[in-house]
């Protein structure tokens, strides 16, 4: 299981290593997704933190993998659920 500040590497279509740190789960319709920034946006608050949301799945072994959301309509309703989660705590005042 995901934990708080548990660093994640990605693998871009360039083969290049990308380091993310775990920021949030998000559970919407049954399923799970992870919310991740990249670490050097984390570690800088000098920057806007853009974060990626991936589907957290299991393989074949049972071990936790994270998978690209490729359906239109899935995405559409786990970033809403993101969003209206950020703009509840910013309501709340917490950054």
């Amino acid at each position: 299981m995901l934990k708080d500040e548990d660093k994640i590497v990605l693998i871009d279509e360039e083969n290049n290593e990308l380091e993310f740190a775990f920021i949030d789960a998000l559970e919407v319709d049954g399923e799970e997704y992870a919310v991740l920034a990249p670490v050097e946006e984390v570690e800088s608050a000098k920057e806007e933190k853009e974060a990626i949301i991936l589907k957290i799945g299991k393989d074949k072994n049972g071990e936790e993998i994270l998978f690209d959301i490729e359906d239109d309509e899935e995405w559409d309703r786990v970033a809403n659920k993101w969003q209206k989660y950020m703009e509840a705590l910013q309501e709340e005042g917490v950054e």
